[in-house]
């Protein structure tokens, strides 16, 4: 597996992230959906991977700048037909690796509650994520779990 930074205008990438807000909202109320589409993961304060294997588009993640010390896991999605090959987990790691490399000494993230999320809030507990309150301009809601780990 190959993870490289991505600009997001590749087709396949665009289609995954797609399908990622597509099923956002199929999961949760539209006010309690906190995916980001193309448009919003080009901010500066946010870089963006792909994980490839040969030309096969695995799965993607970003980062997000919360202020100096703190990072904002978003956009995590493995592509449909790479479930249960590690992807997340290789993702996860590049992740945690750049925020440290970044300065951050802590990570978080926003996910649902339902169970259409529990194989990623079972992957970030086992990462050591716990859950916590709301951060950043996140509000406490019933369909969403805010989790964090220090670094």
């Amino acid at each position: 597996m190959l993870i490289r930074q991505d600009d997001l205008t590749g087709n396949a990438v665009q289609q995954l992230l797609k399908t990622h807000l597509e099923d956002a909202y199929k999961n949760s109320p539209a006010d309690s959906v906190f995916a980001l589409d193309v448009s919003e993961l080009l901010h500066p304060e946010i870089t963006f991977w792909t994980i490839w294997k040969n030309r096969n588009l695995l799965g993607c993640g970003a980062l997000k700048q919360l202020d100096e010390s703190h990072g904002e896991i978003k956009s995590m999605r493995t592509h449909e037909d790479a479930l249960g090959q590690g992807v997340g987990s290789a993702m996860l790691t590049h992740i945690i690796k750049q925020a440290r490399q970044q300065g951050f000494n802590k990570l978080s993230l926003e996910t649902g509650n339902n169970d259409a999320y529990a194989p990623a809030r079972n992957l970030y507990q086992k990462f050591g994520f716990t859950t916590c309150g709301p951060f950043a301009d996140y509000e406490l809601n019933k369909f969403s779990v805010f989790m964090s780990r220090a670094l």
